[in-house]
């Protein structure tokens, strides 16, 4: 046989349903969708979990209880392989709007760096809440261009409560004790577990160089325990003894938590096998219920190459026709539902269609290799 003809009996036992191939399609859809996408929402919520500690700053730490040099805490995010943001604080005295002086609004010096931590707490709580709302591309996280971009460190930051109590917003002017303070922008700062002071307070931008501060935040992610060694490296050694310590600024996640281990632990990581068994059934089946059909065709002539090319090519069309479904479907959920690096997910996610494919096709192909034209007599007497 010619392969033009190969090709046109494979088509005519596709269209007679001599191969059952709508089953075959129905049962390999069916195990790539439902496996594939499971294996894709899990991913999504280690995604969204992940997005939900970097928004509430779990992955920022903290070195207290030591006096901090401010340059060497700015500096840590020069540091190779080292945090992404990192800045220090000190606390100063209060400051009194002229509007209200009977209230005293609390008041923190801060480094450039620290101003950076808090803009960039900002950037990412407006990107969740985008991408939640409508656009499945809007990335959770910013980039550092567009940190220092929005840390604008002319004015005082204040937090998103003291904006709505005194009607400020960014390039407003505050009268205080102190004189004209202009608003140079505002950060946001929920009650979900984090540190309360800066709940309501105020960031007084300052010179790294001015003097020592009190405490050094560094952003790390993931997080990595090369953070607390960088962190301790900016205290300033003194002769007196002090409870110095690295701490989570949000306490209410846990700290052990590893965004690497998760995923290669995750439940799903084992459906790909799976799929590839689904796929060694459908292939075995599909060539053992016709298999006295294929000892008659080698009796009357065909040969064994010919044969097997015709198994595959039947095989290829069902199985490759309900993978390809598959990866559509993955894609339109992947591309819906990921916050961030949604091809990432549907790579991981389309291994357990590829693999049913792949075990379909060969398992058809080993199991044609068993037919012989020696075993039709017992194949017909066991019909």
């Amino acid at each position: 046989m010619n392969l033009r003809s190969i090709c046109s009996e494979a088509v005519r036992n596709i269209s007679a349903g001599t191969t059952r191939a709508a089953w075959f399609f129905l049962v390999m859809l069916i195990t790539g969708a439902l496996l594939g996408g499971y294996e894709a929402m899990s991913i999504v919520q280690l995604e969204q979990e992940a997005i939900t500690r970097i928004s509430s700053d779990a992955d920022t730490k903290a070195l207290i209880g030591a006096s901090v040099d401010g340059q060497a805490c700015d500096g840590l995010e020069m540091v190779h392989n080292g945090p992404s943001l990192a800045g220090a604080a000190r606390a100063v005295e209060s400051i009194t709007a002229s509007s209200t002086p009977g209230m005293e609004l609390p008041a923190y010096e801060v480094t450039p760096g620290f101003i950076k931590l808090l803009a960039s707490g900002q950037k990412t709580a407006n990107a969740a809440s985008s991408s939640a709302s409508s656009s499945a591309q809007q990335g959770a996280t910013s980039t550092q261009q567009e940190v220092n971009e929005t840390a604008d460190t002319s004015g005082i930051w204040i937090s998103t409560d003291v904006s709505h109590d005194f009607g400020l917003v960014k390039g407003s002017v505050m009268q205080t004790n102190r004189g004209d303070m202009t608003i140079a922008g505002v950060f946001s700062w929920p009650n979900d577990g984090r540190d309360t002071r800066f709940a309501y307070a105020a960031m007084i931008p300052v010179s790294a160089s001015s003097g020592e501060f009190t405490e050094c935040w560094a952003k790390q992610w993931p997080v990595s325990e090369q953070t607390n060694d960088l962190l301790y490296s900016t205290a300033i050694v003194s002769g007196t003894g002090g409870n110095t310590t690295v701490a989570q600024v949000n306490k209410s996640f846990d700290s052990r938590y590893n965004a690497y281990s998760s995923y290669k632990n995750r439940m799903t990581v084992w459906l790909p096998y799976v799929s590839l068994a689904v796929g060694v059934i459908a292939g075995v089946i599909s060539v053992r219920r016709r298999r006295l059909e294929y000892a008659g065709a080698l009796h009357v002539g065909q040969t064994k190459g010919a044969q097997l090319l015709e198994m595959t090519l039947e095989t290829l069309i069902w199985a490759g026709l309900a993978t390809i479904a598959c990866l559509a479907l993955l894609c339109a959920y992947c591309w819906r539902m990921s916050t961030d690096g949604w091809m990432n997910i549907f790579i991981a996610a389309c291994r357990i269609p590829a693999t049913g494919f792949a075990g379909a096709m060969a398992a058809t192909f080993l199991a044609g290799l068993s037919v012989r034209e020696s075993q039709l007599l017992r194949f017909f007497k066991s019909r």
